[in-house]
C-alpha cells in the first residue's frame, strides 16, 4: 500500500521560510518522479516542482526561484523549501509520486501553508 505523508506546513509570517517534507512508503521511491503541487483557495491544483529519480529538479516557468525541491532516496522523502514566503503562497501543498510523467501516480493528503502577518 502506497502512502505519502506530508508534513511541515503551518502558519508563517511574510518573509519567512518553510521546508515541507513528504515521506513515502510502499513504492520503489528511487524510481519515481516526485512532485509538489499546490492548490490556492478557489483555484485548480498547480505544479510547483518535480525532482527526477536522478535528483534533477524541474520547475514550471511560472515558479519563482524561492522554491527548491529535493529528495533523499535513502530516507524516501521529498522536500520543498520555500523562502521569502508571501501571502499568495497560502495554499494546500500536495506531494505526488509518479512512475512516469503521464501517469497520475499517488497523492498525499496535503499540508496547509498559511502566510499571514
Amino acid at each position: 500500500q502506497v502512502q505519502l505523508v506530508e508534513s511541515g506546513g503551518g502558519s508563517v509570517q511574510p518573509g519567512g521560510s518553510l521546508t515541507l517534507s513528504c515521506a513515502a512508503s510502499g513504492l520503489d521511491f528511487s524510481a519515481y518522479l516526485m512532485m509538489w503541487w499546490r492548490q490556492l483557495p478557489g483555484q485548480e491544483r498547480e505544479l510547483v516542482g518535480t525532482v527526477t529519480p536522478a535528483h534533477a529538479p524541474v520547475y514550471p516557468d511560472s515558479v519563482e526561484a524561492r522554491f527548491t525541491i529535493s529528495r533523499d532516496n535513502v530516507k524516501e522523502t521529498v522536500y520543498l523549501q520555500i523562502n521569502d514566503l508571501k501571502p499568495e503562497d497560502t495554499a494546500v501543498y500536495y506531494c505526488n509520486a509518479r512512475p512516469s510523467w503521464t501517469s497520475p501516480g499517488y497523492w498525499g493528503q496535503g499540508t496547509q501553508v498559511t502566510v499571514s502577518s
